[in-house]
């Protein structure tokens, strides 16, 4: 198992795509995140304890040595055997080299733990914390300052697109920086409220950053990249699923102090969001709406049976976190909602 590893990263060619892509960075460390994020899928824990017990390098070691040589107490030996078999497949020095040089041909950019721009949120989620961010654009918008996650149905109603334009609006015109999924509905409308205010936008993508999806969105996702930053935890190429979805959701949440969830049907994605903020301490804002529009079923069902807080201004979004401050212990767990497969898993 060690020649694969061996296999893996011993290829002359590795050093000289991550000196392009990270000039300023330990090649190793570059290489090693860049394997990870070819071989996992975004959450994955087992990956995660071993790259926080050993640094991602080693920890690729650990990943294909003999299973009596695995540092015992870091990972169950049942799930790493499991692991494995996910990883063994994906295993390929050429997709490395390809997910390194296919990001610095888009003009993008590689983020890892510890740089001055990583969202310090991030960190909340533990093992299932992203091992790397693939970025285009200016990751610095996320450094040191406030954060909103604005998330909603994509197939929002006139009233929910007006809603989250105009807290998007102004809560990016006084410097708030505006999160959200680069989806249709909700959270085009929050980015480009910011957008027409000269405020700051990030959109976590489920699929590489070459890709826009939804392919409407192109012109978006162009606006977003000369003023904010698109950002991802997988490679170039990596196409949209179901799973990548719902993991990009906690990266949302995470990096927001605050989540708001707009419009929402009684069984959203957007639920999912909620949940990943509820199951990190994370204030949770909904918006309400007409008792007769399904569009916002989600939204009361998080009001009534949740911890949610009713916002329906930019002011009272701010009262959300009111002092809270990264890193701070004063955050406690939330009622996850139920039946919208949440989790931090």
């Amino acid at each position: 198992m060690s020649a694969k590893r061996n296999q893996l990263l011993n290829d002359h060619r590795l050093p000289a795509a991550a000196q392009r892509l990270r000039p300023d960075a330990d090649p190793a460390e570059v290489i090693a995140r860049a394997a990870w994020s070819v071989l996992v899928e975004p959450g994955d824990g087992v990956a995660g304890a071993l790259i926080a017990a050993h640094g991602a390098p080693t920890a690729l070691e650990q990943a294909f040595c003999e299973e009596e040589l695995l540092t015992p107490g870091v990972v169950d030996p049942l799930a790493f055997a499991e692991a494995r078999a996910r990883w063994q497949p994906r295993a390929r020095t050429q997709a490395v080299l390809d997910a390194m040089q296919s990001c610095h041909e888009v003009g993008g950019g590689l983020l890892l733990p510890g740089d001055e721009s990583w969202p310090s949120g991030l960190d909340d989620l533990g093992v299932h914390a992203p091992l790397v961010l693939w970025t285009r654009g200016d990751p610095q918008v996320l450094a040191d300052v406030p954060a909103v996650s604005i998330v909603g149905a994509r197939a929002a109603t006139p009233y929910g697109e007006s809603v989250a334009a105009d807290l998007a609006g102004d809560l990016a015109a006084s410097g708030t920086v505006v999160v959200s999924g680069g989806a249709y509905g909700i959270d085009g409308a929050a980015h480009r409220a910011a957008l027409g205010v000269g405020g700051n936008t990030v959109a976590f993508l489920a699929g590489g950053i070459d890709r826009a999806y939804p392919m409407g969105h192109q012109q978006l996702f162009d606006r977003i990249r000369a003023s904010g930053v698109l950002l991802s935890e997988v490679p170039c190429g990596s196409a949209p699923t179901k799973w990548r979805f719902l993991q990009r959701n906690r990266l949302i949440s995470a990096v927001g102090l605050a989540t708001v969830v707009v419009e929402a049907g009684w069984r959203s994605g957007s639920l999912n969001t909620a949940g990943h903020a509820a199951a990190l301490g994370r204030p949770i804002g909904a918006v309400p709406g007409p008792v007769s529009s399904g569009a916002s079923a989600g939204c009361h069902r998080l009001l009534r049976e949740y911890d949610a807080i009713c916002v329906t201004s930019a002011q009272e979004v701010r009262e959300l976190w009111g002092t809270l401050r990264r890193g701070s212990s004063r955050r406690r767990r939330r009622r996850t909602p139920s039946g919208s497969g949440c989790g931090t898993h």
